[in-house]
């Protein structure tokens, strides 16, 4: 009995040993093809957070089930305990703001327990926080409580969001050495696509258990949460970590004369917010997302606006001019356009990042900055044109290089910082991205409505929007440009990262410094399923996006 509870309890705690990060170090064998699925099943569940929004107009019906119960001048403060009045959209909408807050908040909090505990530890206290969120928000919608909601989903749900984006970064960063922009790339690209599996999944759950007295959201929450721990523990216990000391088999790092910006040593966590680097990097992807994430705010209105009944064959109509089933007709439409913009952003992540190998980090910023700039400028050329085509096109790359921007931020700061502390570098420099969640739409938000309330045609409103995250992109290539290899002051001594690397180091297979026999296989029958379990998902939202997409061009 002593033994069993020895072997569980690892002198940390009751199942403690079975998350000690020494517990996950390869063994020979092991193929570090099986890592990226892992990572994966995090990524595509937590992906759901961008899909939320399918459950907003149900739930603004939890009560009326068919027409909301609206109650006069009731204010956010009174709308987070009444049990006789239906909520407004604007309240849910805040669950959305926090997800994203916290994500920021507590990859930079936590980025540096991540690094110290490992990645199952932070996989498994991602899924307890993410899936536990859902079920305390299902019991706030059973008990008509939005604070309940706003807690579990908002709040608990936001600090899985941020543990479970991170998890996986620096672990495939270490597995990947020879290929860091791919292997983030395939993890960063299931978060962006969580929420193309989740949201029509939400769609025919809700569809089945709504009824005479309830809009099945609630059932539809915990039947997810159910589905997401299964994949997010699957996720989890199939994280391992490399021996230090570890590389690919006949791989042996580039020479430093030829790649200066990727170096070969480790700068600590407490340091690398004090260079300037750190803070011209952050700027990059502030810039990059500011701009992409304006634009997927207003997708959907700037198309309607901007082609009008052009849109069903009527040249001749204004959007304003459309009377409401033309509208509805071309929201249709619309809805495609936004479906084809997230395949875009989902396949930019791995395409770009893998990319990132070939021409290095920096030449691809350069890219999404210098080529943004031309198709944001061109953007209202294409509208007055009346080129649907050339418009769909054009935002459709501008989204793929949104989407590339977050899978290789962490490739490129391992290249700046080395790999000891990436991951919790990159939790501290996704306060970025919280700011340019702010940034991008308020821009376009503000400008849209003071261009409409000065009398601008609607299909115009949007030319001025598109100069100013052109401009943004300027600001971009400026910091990317100022970006250079790091003073030698900053990296850490080898005694220092032997220190750091000691429990990894000690339960490794002895051997001379190489594979240690360890990351062979390739896709053999065992990654094959992993991947499998993760691809069918994938494969199932493409095709439920593809759908909605046909309408587009139909």
């Amino acid at each position: 009995m002593s033994t069993t509870t020895e072997t569980f309890t690892g002198g940390a705690g009751p199942y403690g040993g079975l998350l000690d990060k020494e517990r996950i170090v390869a063994k020979p064998g092991f193929n570090r093809w099986l890592v990226p699925p892992a990572a994966l099943g995090i990524h595509l569940c937590i992906g759901m957070a961008y899909g939320f929004s399918v459950f907003w107009l149900p739930l603004s019906r939890a009560i009326g089930i068919d027409q909301p119960v609206t109650c006069a001048d009731m204010s956010l403060m009174s709308a987070l305990f009444t049990t006789s009045c239906d909520w407004r959209v604007s309240d849910l909408g805040w669950i959305y703001t926090l997800f994203f807050v916290l994500l920021g908040c507590s990859a930079a909090i936590w980025g540096g327990w991540l690094e110290k505990v490992g990645p199952r530890k932070a996989g498994f206290v991602s899924a307890l926080c993410w899936c536990g969120g859902m079920v305390l928000a299902a019991i706030g919608i059973m008990t008509h409580q939005l604070w309940l909601m706003w807690v579990g989903a908002g709040v608990i749900g936001g600090v899985g969001l941020g543990l479970g984006y991170i998890s996986p970064v620096s672990t495939l960063i270490k597995w990947f050495p020879d290929r860091r922009g791919m292997a983030t790339g395939m993890a960063i690209m299931g978060f962006g696509g969580g929420a193309m599996i989740g949201a029509p999944l939400a769609d025919l759950l809700m569809n089945h258990f709504q009824s005479e007295t309830s809009v099945g959201v609630w059932q539809t929450f915990l039947v997810m949460a159910a589905i997401y721990l299964v994949f997010m523990m699957g996720g989890a216990f199939g994280y391992r970590i490399p021996p230090a000391g570890w590389r690919p088999e006949g791989w042996t790092p580039p020479a430093t004369s030829k790649q200066a910006m990727i170096t070969t040593r480790h700068v600590h966590l407490r340091d690398a917010h004090k260079t300037k680097q750190f803070w011209l990097v952050w700027i990059v992807l502030c810039m990059n997302v500011s701009a992409g994430i304006g634009v997927i705010g207003m997708a959907s209105p700037m198309l309607q606006e901007i082609f009008g009944g052009r849109l069903i064959g009527l040249p001749e109509l204004g959007f304003t001019e459309l009377d409401g089933s033309q509208r509805a007709a071309i929201a249709a439409i619309a809805a495609g356009f936004a479906g084809l913009l997230s395949l875009f952003n989902i396949g930019g992540r791995f395409f770009w990042a893998s990319l990132s190998d070939k021409i290095g980090r920096k030449n691809t910023y350069y890219t999404f900055f210098l080529l943004g700039i031309v198709l944001y400028a061109l953007a209202p050329t294409a509208a007055g044109m009346g080129s649907q085509l050339l418009f769909v096109a054009i935002f459709c790359i501008i989204l793929s290089m949104y989407g590339g921007g977050f899978a290789t931020i962490p490739a490129y700061l391992a290249d700046i910082f080395g790999t000891q502390f990436v991951g919790a570098i990159h939790g501290r420099l996704l306060t970025a991205w919280a700011t340019a969640g702010i940034l991008g739409p308020v821009v376009v938000n503000y400008i849209r409505e003071f261009q409409i309330a000065a009398g601008i045609p609607r299909e115009q409103v949007y030319d001025f929007t598109m100069y100013i995250l052109a401009g943004m992109l300027v600001i971009g290539v400026i910091a990317n440009a100022m970006v250079k290899p790091l003073d030698s002051k900053w990296y850490m001594s080898d005694e220092e990262v032997a220190k750091l690397q000691a429990k990894t180091a000690a339960t490794a297979h002895q051997g001379p410094t190489g594979s240690f026999g360890i990351g062979k296989g390739g896709l053999d029958a065992k990654a094959a399923a992993a991947w499998a379990v993760v691809g069918i998902p994938i494969l199932w939202g493409v095709w439920i996006t593809m759908q909605k997409t046909a309408a587009l061009f139909g």
